[in-house]
């Protein structure tokens, strides 16, 4: 990803450790937490292994191809299971915009500077505009649902940090923030 090094390795930090929460969720005891946490786990590292600065790492050819079918097929998984929980449909989108920052870093010539670009001087493309446009109105609305609700007296034992979902509204919510910042670097 093109940028400055500091701020590439906060956006690495940042989706890593969105990663690995996502991977101990997928040890909770809510099954609708463990259905979703497996994807989200991935466009984590996903974005964290695509915002390492390049003048740090560049890596071999055919890696970002290789990143677009993965994130394809987590598409296609995701789509599957939006048929009975449209949560997932959310999902198709993120892996739609990893699929389209990899092809983008794959056609993408690293220039002296060591910045990948995307799109010339014409702009953002079509399709990166629309993605940009739905993860804005994702991370808005994802703002508001971490406003907490009232607690409700001897609601039960504390939950497991794998089963609160504020932390997961704040992880997706720090994944969609992450994806609004990649998606025009690209």
């Amino acid at each position: 990803m093109g940028g400055p090094t500091a701020f590439g390795w906060l956006l690495v930090v940042l989706c890593a450790t969105t990663g690995a929460y996502c991977l101990l969720r997928m040890r909770s005891r809510v099954e609708e937490q463990r259905r979703a946490a497996g994807g989200e786990a991935l466009t984590g590292f996903g974005m964290a292994a695509m915002a390492v600065p390049a003048a740090v790492f560049v890596p071999p050819s055919g890696t970002w191809t290789a990143y677009a079918v993965v994130f394809g097929a987590a598409g296609l998984r995701a789509l599957w299971a939006a048929r009975s929980d449209p949560h997932h449909l959310h999902h198709v989108v993120e892996a739609a915009a990893m699929v389209r920052m990899a092809l983008a870093m794959a056609g993408a010539p690293a220039s002296a500077g060591g910045h990948a670009h995307g799109h010339g001087t014409s702009g953002v493309p079509l399709l990166t505009g629309i993605l940009m446009l739905y993860f804005t109105g994702y991370v808005l609305l994802a703002g508001v649902r971490l406003v907490p609700a009232p607690a409700v007296p001897g609601g039960g034992p504390a939950p497991g940090w794998g089963d609160r979902p504020e932390l997961s509204r704040a992880c997706r919510l720090a994944m969609g923030m992450a994806m609004l910042v990649m998606l025009p670097a690209m």
